[in-house]
């Protein structure tokens, strides 16, 4: 269940890959709590320039996270127009498998530049922005394989260890600014991310978790009172099942 409303209430958040799965599930939290969303989703098949829309009090920004210069552009253009920001939550991402001798060399490069060297890129342009304030929040969404590794998830698992040894680094530099730093590893979660993949989370219950579980545990950080910050969560389904589909 969505926590209380108002929680966040007249706070600005940046909600990347909010079009769907995750994003879209803390962008309806934020928006429910009475924050205002930015919210960055993909442009399709589209090859205009990021295009920035109002859907009812969220702003979306179309643009490719996976292109340096459009995340640039895309970014520059937020923290110009904004007064203020309160975070960002870097939900965005996708999952590739397979034993790496299958993997070409562009499939590697594309998913190292979109689950990992993106999110860096797009810290390194919010944390001056956060530091001038003295205060803010950088939530990453990570995974139970950056926790673990697993057969057939070499370069998935890396990008994602590689999200959790950046969080850690970044919270040390950043703490003493009042910027809050923090992670959160979910297990299987029941969204569109297993819709190209030849496996998916067990159809029990208890076998998933829901892109509202993950959107309630960002809601728990952002509610941490200020000078307390929790470092990681690693949130699981209950029992571990996975099929083939």
């Amino acid at each position: 269940m969505i926590r209380e409303a108002g929680v966040h209430a007249g706070k600005v958040f940046v909600v990347t890959g909010a079009s769907s799965g995750l994003g879209k599930a803390v962008a309806v939290m934020l928006l429910k709590n009475n924050a205002r969303v930015i919210a960055l989703a993909g442009r399709g098949h589209s090859n205009s320039a990021p295009q920035s829309e109002l859907v009812g009090d969220m702003r979306v920004v179309h643009c490719d996270l996976g292109i340096v210069k459009e995340l640039e552009d895309c970014f520059s253009s937020i923290i110009k127009s904004e007064a203020r920001l309160d975070g960002v939550i870097l939900c965005h991402g996708y999952g590739d498998f397979g034993s790496i001798e299958e993997f070409s060399s562009i499939q590697i490069l594309d998913l190292v530049k979109v689950n990992l060297i993106s999110n860096m890129l797009i810290c390194r342009m919010i944390v001056p922005v956060l530091k001038k304030q003295k205060r803010g929040d950088i939530i990453l969404i990570g995974s139970e394989s950056g926790l673990k590794g697993g057969k057939k998830g070499a370069v998935y698992c890396a990008t994602k260890f590689g999200i959790n040894g950046f969080v850690e680094a970044l919270r040390e530099e950043c703490a003493a600014s009042g910027i809050r730093v923090s992670v959160v590893n979910p297990g299987m979660v029941k969204t569109s991310f297993f819709d190209k993949l030849d496996f998916a989370p067990g159809q029990d219950r208890d076998n998933y978790l829901l892109g509202e579980d993950v959107a309630n545990a960002v809601s728990l950080l952002l509610e941490m009172p200020q000078g307390s910050v929790i470092d990681k969560i690693n949130l699981s389904p209950q029992k571990n099942v996975i099929r083939k589909t």
